[in-house]
């Protein structure tokens, strides 16, 4: 089945909300990871020159590469998202990069021009992932590496979960499905591993299964995150916009249920991957 728009919808409020809440909730630590993985592969390169970022964000990866990588490696983070683009470029890096607005689907870069391709937590949303990967390849030098992660199945991440059950309880006859069905929809590591082959990758992945926690100081914050910060905001509305905040009331004390209604400790759960050209 086929994702709605909205689950490509980051417009509004939300690139904001997103950046404030969603990213140190459970994007940080596994930016952090990402980033020192992909500075190890480029540590084995002779003087590498191009880093390419897919699916950029409001930029917390970014970030990191710029901190993380050696000097020599100029970096393009792209998004098809202006308005999370727009953000990223907004809070800026410690040093220059560039901002390009692009689309996964068709890379606006010559074949064989890039050192690494990194992307977190974007491959979910590609409406043709072996093509996406295709083009990943295409303009990955031979020996250059492509990077990415994708969550693990909604139930080994529990807010997303706890989200997703109480919108279900809000819109019983219609329920919200945006975070079961797209970011933890691509958990299958042997479908991942396929897609990358049919993209034309020969060389075996490596797949790493890496837990982490998720932190806040309140329910209230992770209902906040979930609710108005992420595409689950465009679904609730479409339902009913008047409702959006009494969508959020509910996650907030499901979550306070689950996990306290003081600060909340709670797992997340992601696939990292690493393939070589």
């Amino acid at each position: 089945m086929s994702a709605p728009d909205t689950d490509k919808v980051f417009s509004g409020s939300v690139p904001k909300l997103y950046e404030e809440y969603m990213v140190p909730l459970i994007f940080e630590p596994y930016a952090a990871d990402l980033a020192q993985r992909a500075a190890r592969r480029l540590a084995a390169m002779r003087a590498p020159t191009f880093v390419l970022e897919l699916a950029a964000g409001t930029g917390v990866v970014t970030r990191h590469l710029a901190a993380t990588l050696p000097a020599t490696a100029s970096i393009v983070a792209t998004d098809l998202n202006a308005p999370m683009l727009a953000m990223a470029a907004q809070i800026g890096t410690e040093r220059p990069v560039e901002w390009r607005q692009a689309d996964a689907m068709q890379l606006p870069f010559e074949d064989a021009s890039v050192d690494a391709v990194v992307c977190q937590f974007g491959v979910m949303f590609f409406p043709d992932r072996a093509h996406a990967y295709a083009e990943a390849r295409r303009v990955l030098r031979p020996g250059g590496v492509f990077l990415f992660n994708a969550w693990d199945r909604i139930d080994e991440n529990e807010l997303a979960d706890a989200a997703t059950a109480a919108l279900a309880a809000v819109f019983p006859d219609d329920p919200p499905r945006f975070m079961a069905r797209t970011p933890h929809g691509y958990h299958d590591v042997a479908l991942i591993a396929a897609d990358l082959a049919r993209g034309g990758f020969d060389a075996t992945p490596e797949i790493v299964t890496l837990a982490a926690r998720s932190l806040a100081a309140s329910a209230r914050i992770a209902a906040i995150a979930y609710c108005q910060g992420t595409p689950l905001r465009g679904e609730i509305e479409a339902r009913d916009a008047t409702r959006l905040g009494e969508a959020t009331d509910v996650a907030q004390r499901l979550m306070e249920q689950r996990f306290g209604t003081g600060a909340i400790d709670t797992k997340i759960q992601a696939h990292v991957v690493a393939v070589q050209r």
